[in-house]
């Protein structure tokens, strides 16, 4: 395991965002004969006001360079991505984070070889999914790098056991944080989404509600009345959003405006199992993934026959524990993805959505030149092609194995049918 005595007199490129554990690292390998240049990636977080003020705080932390990565388009289609393989971990979070490591440790690793570095630290706990994945990300991309982990090396936890210490230290210095002891809860963010864990969530007496939304409103606050939105798609890709034409960030961050004032994705509560095997518990928003994700759902609704459906549902579960796990830049991703594309092929349509109090509900579906669905087949009407009748020969079939299951005692009624 690399040490901060293994680093003296080296350069290490450090992830920082600008926070309480990026300026007490920067510092305190400072302090230890490290020479840190701050890799910043600009993902559009949406609790940055001023991002130029991140190198104010790691210059003023001790970081001998900054780097910022402007990534606007890579967090883009890496949300377009997850939209695609409707990538829900546990079923309700849409992987903001998760993913977003994955995107900065591909940014980084591309400035670093440009700038000759090969140590890539960050500054996530040792008790949580950020590890793994800059872990995993960085000896795929990159192998020959080192990772070097502050959280989990002695030296450093005998200083710091807690965020207690860390506040206490950086204040100490006068350092610019923006962290304090009374914090509820700590919030990570980018253009997909906000997460929010740690403090008063962590006690399960305390109901979610008390979190103040970053990117849009509560239920309860959103407008009495609904509002239509519609989202074109073409082979698997946004390109309208309320008939203007767009691209994948810009339609993203419409959603994310438009979801987040009607409370869509906002506040979405998950104690969901780390890939440590530990439970932790989140308050997650995601205005845009939900709205796009959810109109996309209806148009997988009208494209899929039964069995594309099954296989689409499989690597739905797969690709999400995968991004979750760290995972999305291996070989089993990379099959998956291959068996997306002629899926996205295929999904093409418009779809409507009402917008109403943190829901987003089907309203209409136009334009679907791929979609099985069929009015008249459907129809119980005497319309359409599909005589009620065929299905007589159908049935006489299925009743041969149903049969066979009763006549050999293979047939067991629950309780309830008994």
């Amino acid at each position: 395991m690399t040490t901060v005595a293994d680093l003296k007199g080296q350069t290490v490129a450090f992830a920082a965002s600008g926070g309480l554990d990026s300026c007490t690292v920067t510092k305190w390998l400072t302090e230890n004969g490290v020479k840190v240049v701050c890799f910043t990636a600009d993902i559009a977080q949406p609790d940055e006001s001023n991002f130029d003020e991140i190198e104010t705080r790691m210059r003023a932390c001790g970081a001998a360079d900054y780097v910022a990565i402007p990534l606007h388009d890579m967090i883009a289609e890496s949300g377009v991505e997850v939209i695609q393989f409707q990538a829900k971990y546990e079923g309700a979070y849409w992987n903001t984070t998760g993913i977003g490591r994955h995107v900065i440790v591909a940014g980084m690793v591309a400035e670093m070889k440009k700038r000759g570095a090969r140590v890539l630290s960050h500054g996530a706990t040792g008790r949580g999914n950020d590890q793994v994945r800059f872990q995993l990300c960085t000896n795929m991309l990159a192998p020959e790098f080192t990772v070097y982990a502050p959280w989990r090396d002695r030296e450093f936890l005998k200083k710091f056991p807690g965020r207690s210490e860390m506040i206490d230290y950086c204040n100490g210095y006068k350092l610019p944080i923006k962290a304090s002891k009374n914090a509820p809860y700590s919030t990570d963010a980018n253009l997909l989404g906000l997460t929010h864990e740690a403090g008063k969530l962590e006690h399960l007496t305390t109901d979610p509600w008390f979190v103040t939304p970053g990117m849009g409103v509560l239920p309860k606050d959103a407008p009495d009345a609904p509002e239509t939105v519609s989202v074109r798609f073409e082979q698997g890709r946004p390109v309208a959003f309320n008939g203007k034409k767009t691209t994948a960030f810009e339609a993203i961050r419409a959603a994310n405006a438009l979801g987040g004032k009607h409370a869509v994705g906002i506040c979405t509560h998950l104690v969901e199992n780390r890939f440590v095997g530990i439970k932790s518990r989140g308050v997650y928003e995601a205005p845009g993934m939900e709205l796009l994700g959810t109109a996309y759902a209806y148009l997988l609704q009208l494209v899929l026959d039964r069995r594309g459906r099954e296989l689409f549902d499989q690597l739905s579960l797969f690709v999400a524990k995968q991004i979750y796990q760290g995972y999305g830049f291996d070989l089993a991703t990379h099959m998956a993805r291959s068996a997306l594309a002629p899926i996205n092929a295929i999904a093409t349509g418009t779809i409507k959505l009402k917008l109403y109090k943190g829901r987003a509900e089907f309203e209409a579906a136009e334009d679907v030149p791929h979609q099985m669905y069929s009015e008249a087949n459907a129809s119980m009407e005497a319309i359409g092609s599909f005589d009620h009748a065929d299905s007589e020969g159908f049935l006489r079939v299925l009743q041969v194995s149903a049969r066979a299951l009763a006549a050999n005692g293979q047939v067991v009624a629950p309780t309830w049918a008994k």
